[in-house]
């Protein structure tokens, strides 16, 4: 009887050094210097969608809507005084409007790399250390003055039908 429970504790203790010894031989070591960005001990953080207007000759002429995803460190993430998100959206408006060069009424010059490494960059130099990894573009849109108006009037439009009032109708007098 003895016999078998040792051969038992025998059997798992081998079996389990063999999964451990398994586990730590396949796992992927990175080089070194090598970044980690896509390979786990980094936080993937989202922002919630964010419109910024845009200037030109000192006029709104429309609205860039975003949404970022960035890798970040949570180690460092956690020393932030600051949300991270207010960080986030506050240098995307600051390199937005310091940079005028970026038009995004011609959507073919767009360097969306450069929009992603200049706001990394920012913010990074801001904070003072290497915060965000990379950033990520889940939606980007612009929107101009006539697509807002468009859109407005189809919603309202869509509304009056939808009430059964015709759209030429006059406004009631009161």
């Amino acid at each position: 009887m003895i016999k078998f429970v040792v051969a038992a504790i025998w059997i798992c203790v081998v079996t389990i050094g063999a999964m451990v010894y398994s586990f730590q031989s396949s796992a992927a070591k990175p080089e070194p210097g090598q970044e980690r960005a896509f390979f786990g001990g980094l936080d993937y953080v989202k922002t919630e969608v964010f419109s910024v207007p845009v200037l030109q000759s000192g006029a709104i002429n429309g609205y860039f809507i975003g949404r970022f995803v960035y890798t970040v460190e949570s180690e460092k993430l956690n020393k932030l005084s600051i949300p991270a998100e207010s960080l986030i959206v506050d240098e995307v408006y600051s390199y937005l409007f310091s940079h005028p060069e970026i038009d995004f009424t011609r959507t073919a010059k767009v360097d969306v790399d450069a929009l992603r490494n200049g706001i990394r960059d920012s913010i990074n130099k801001r904070v003072g250390d290497t915060l965000v990894h990379e950033v990520l573009i889940e939606q980007i849109d612009y929107l101009s003055k006539a697509d807002i108006r468009n859109n407005t009037i189809r919603q309202r439009n869509t509304a009056e039908r939808a009430r059964g009032k015709p759209l030429d109708a006059p406004a009631p007098k009161h």
